[in-house]
């Protein structure tokens, strides 16, 4: 019975695919950086992504500089430093190298503000261009449609090519949207008449403005989990700084106490001795006193 199924299986494969060589394959491809990069919003969102990105980096620059000048400062001022000096210095340096790569995480990590915010910028465009080579697909009845910029393209006809055609839907759509736009604010300046959708077109209309506000929820709760976790670390790396600057205070307070007691024990020693010392003198004086007479005979 297995085999009897396999032997069928295997009959209606090479049938479908017999069938498909007998009409011909229609496939097509698109060049996705082509159509990204001839689309205005997305250049203007580039244009703003890399000035902040410039931004940070130039944020970054600053901090590196700044831990290679107190390295620098510490080599040189090593000798003429305390042990705890130095270790407090070293701590310090340590503190500002881990800002460093918590910043840098914070801007270009996996989670980090600028693929989260290419992301925002570039998706709405690339939907939109999806929604157009799906219809382009079905209306010449392709049986493939292929993103050269992903795929590794050998050859393909220019005729293939229908980014062209994806790029005039972009502006024919755009175009008949605000035609209606403008169409309905004039008939029904209070009210918008919905346009009458079979129940197919309602429940696909329904589920891609659920799958947005399911996006939008997850961007949302993606970057209130990310901001818990970054609150959390910060909490966690000052209480750490106070915990270290309160005591680097506390040695640095023993250290100045200690030098006093040793200065003031120093002081009383010599006091003492120079006490010590005028007092033999004037028992030496008061000792001659005695052995001169009156008048000096």
């Amino acid at each position: 019975m297995r085999t009897k199924i396999l032997i069928i299986g295997v009959v209606a494969f090479f049938s479908f695919t017999f069938a498909q060589a007998q009409r011909g394959a229609r496939i097509a491809y698109i060049d996705m950086e082509y159509i990204l990069e001839s689309v205005p919003e997305y250049q203007e969102a580039s244009k703003q992504l890399e000035q902040k990105m410039q931004r940070w980096k130039g944020e970054i620059d600053q901090m590196s500089n700044e831990i290679s000048q107190m390295k620098a400062s510490l080599q040189n001022e090593k000798v003429l430093l305390t042990k705890e000096l130095i270790e407090e210095k070293e701590e310090d340096i340590s503190l500002k190298e881990q800002d460093l790569a918590d910043y840098q995480q914070k801007r270009f990590g996996p989670q980090g503000d600028f693929l989260l915010q290419r992301q925002q910028l570039i998706q709405p465009i690339q939907d939109q261009v999806f929604n157009e080579v799906q219809k382009i697909g079905k209306q010449k009845k392709y049986d493939m449609l292929i993103d050269s910029s992903e795929a590794a393209l050998l050859y393909s006809a220019d005729r293939h090519d229908v980014s062209d055609l994806v790029l005039k839907a972009i502006g024919r759509t755009g175009k008949r949207k605000e035609a209606q736009e403008k169409q309905d604010a004039r008939n029904n300046p209070v009210e918008d008449d919905e346009p009458y959708l079979s129940v197919v077109e309602a429940e696909e209309k329904e589920k891609k403005e659920q799958a947005k506000e399911d996006k939008k929820e997850a961007v949302q709760k993606a970057i209130s989990e990310r901001d818990a976790v970054r609150n959390e670390q910060r909490r966690v790396r000052d209480s750490a700084k106070a915990a270290k600057a309160a005591a680097y205070k506390a040695r640095r307070d023993k250290l100045m106490a200690d030098r006093k007691r040793r200065k003031d024990s120093v002081l009383a020693v010599r006091a003492a001795a120079r006490a010590k010392k005028q007092a033999e003198i004037d028992a030496r004086n008061a000792e001659k006193n005695k052995k001169t007479p009156p008048g000096g005979e």
